[in-house]
């Protein structure tokens, strides 16, 4: 039996921000329990609800010197559809409202403490992981503590380290004087071959230089960070690493995104009824957003966050002109103040067109990956991108630009050969974005045949946990050895 330890700042069902939760809380479920042991240690935040805090268990305690402090660390335990989770307890350090706070230095704080605290709580566990697998910056001073505090240790000799890039711009960075005194890490650490970089300290570059293995959450984006352009200024070091760094593409789960039982979905559907079934959802949403009650319009969701890095500047430029498209535009998130108001805006215009719905809400996200006919999604940079992955779940067919995780998960329609599963462009342009959604109506309107046969082959794809899982299990097994 292979013992695997996930750390991370985040899991569902714990905790969740962002995509990262999802991975740290579904790939332990699917890794096979036959040769591995896969456990997850978090931080113990006060923010947790109390459902999950309730079945958490004490399990021991101690103190640990950090920043020039005597600090407590608890440990507790808790079981959840049979994986072991962990969770480091102290109130100062992870007090609060939300897991992350505005201020990147008092972050730093609590993840330097968070990353010391779970290599200090191991030997205590009865439980020695043979990979400690760790996820973005707020783990990238566990590989650092690993070789330089801990190697000494009987208990540690051996481990191997992963690091995981979730997304490469959040990095970690404060000035060297600050992160030499938080760390405890001595003047030899702080090089531009380890954690310097720019004359900043940098914990993800901290961990990228000291783990055995790199990973990212999908083939095109590993290629994509060893250039400048994506490579947020660490390219020469992900360069250097290029052998050690593999692509993994982040799953979904189908429990949780199946539209022949979702409960947030008011007509269920699968491959074989969708042309019956879906349409009756489109309808639904429809009234219920005061659009146009039309079956025949074509249909365009976007759930998102409402930011540059998603491609709402190019969705901005050409909004006008795509209204004027027999098309119905269907918005969920929230994000930068000029594009919730660009689309309050048109929603203001073009009212029987477009329905901006600036909040987040779980239901209405299900609904909208159920009842539009295509999905919008033309990202600057995409690690991975989930949302492309739903739509392709409920027969909602992606139009993306092909960068990450996007170029890798969706295959653009080629019509002389009839394969494909959605729709993509190239350039990060505006008016190529319109041309590619113009030419997805023009196979929608004009071959309908071809469209459902499209879906068809997106519902067929499969990018469910279990087959990342058997992916990253290679790797834990080409590093045991």
């Amino acid at each position: 039996m292979k013992n695997i330890l996930f750390v991370a700042s985040e899991g569902v069902p714990f905790i969740k921000t962002g995509g990262l939760a999802d991975v740290v809380g579904s790939l332990p479920k699917c890794v096979d329990k036959r040769y591995f042991d896969v456990r997850v240690m978090l931080p113990k935040y006060t923010c947790i609800p109390q459902e999950w805090k309730d079945k958490m268990e004490f399990k021991t305690s101690f103190y640990m010197d950090f920043n020039w402090k005597n600090e407590y660390v608890g440990i507790l335990e808790a079981k959840v559809d049979g994986v072991i989770y962990y969770f480091i307890d102290n109130e100062s350090m992870f007090g609060g409202f939300r897991p992350y706070s505005n201020n990147v230095y008092d972050d730093i704080v609590k993840f330097t403490f968070f990353s010391k605290a779970a290599l200090s709580a191991m030997p205590l566990l009865g439980f020695r992981p043979d990979v400690i697998h760790c996820h973005d910056w707020q783990t990238g001073l566990v590989p650092v503590y690993l070789r330089e505090r801990f190697q000494g240790n009987p208990f540690f000799h051996g481990i191997k380290s992963v690091m995981t890039i979730h997304n490469l711009k959040f990095q970690g960075k404060w000035d060297v004087k600050t992160i030499k005194e938080i760390s405890g890490l001595d003047e030899s650490y702080f090089t531009p071959d380890k954690l310097e970089a720019y004359k900043n300290a940098n914990l993800l570059k901290g961990g990228l230089v000291y783990a055995d293995a790199i990973t990212t959450v999908s083939d095109t984006y590993a290629r994509e960070i060893m250039t400048p352009f994506y490579g947020e200024s660490l390219d020469g070091l992900l360069r250097a690493r290029e052998h050690d760094l593999r692509g993994i593409v982040n799953g979904i789960d189908y429990k949780d995104y199946n539209p022949e039982n979702d409960k947030y979905i008011d007509f269920r559907y699968n491959a074989k009824n969708f042309r019956k079934e879906k349409i009756k959802n489109k309808r639904n949403l429809q009234k219920e957003l005061g659009l146009e009650q039309n079956d025949k319009i074509m249909m365009i969701g976007i759930v998102s966050r409402l930011t540059d890095q998603k491609g709402f500047d190019l969705i901005a430029y050409m909004m006008d002109e795509l209204c004027q498209d027999a098309v119905q535009i269907v918005v969920l998130g929230t994000g930068d103040e000029q594009y919730e108001n660009m689309f309050r805006h048109f929603d203001w215009k073009y009212s029987n067109k477009v329905s901006a719905n600036i909040y987040y809400s779980e239901e209405m996200s299900h609904k909208i990956y159920a009842a539009c006919d295509a999905f919008l999604m033309p990202s600057l940079f995409e690690p991975c991108g989930l949302s492309q992955l739903m739509s392709l779940r409920y027969g909602t067919l992606p139009i993306v630009r092909e960068t990450g995780g996007l170029k890798d998960t969706v295959e653009p329609y080629n019509e002389y050969e009839s394969t494909g599963t959605g729709f993509s462009f190239v350039n990060y342009n505006a008016h190529e974005m319109l041309a590619t959604v113009r030419y997805a109506e023009k196979i929608y309107y004009d071959k309908k045949r071809e469209w459902n046969k499209m879906i068809d082959r997106a519902m067929a794809a499969d990018f469910s946990w279990e087959v990342s899982a058997l992916k990253y299990q290679e790797m834990y097994d080409w590093l045991i050895g």
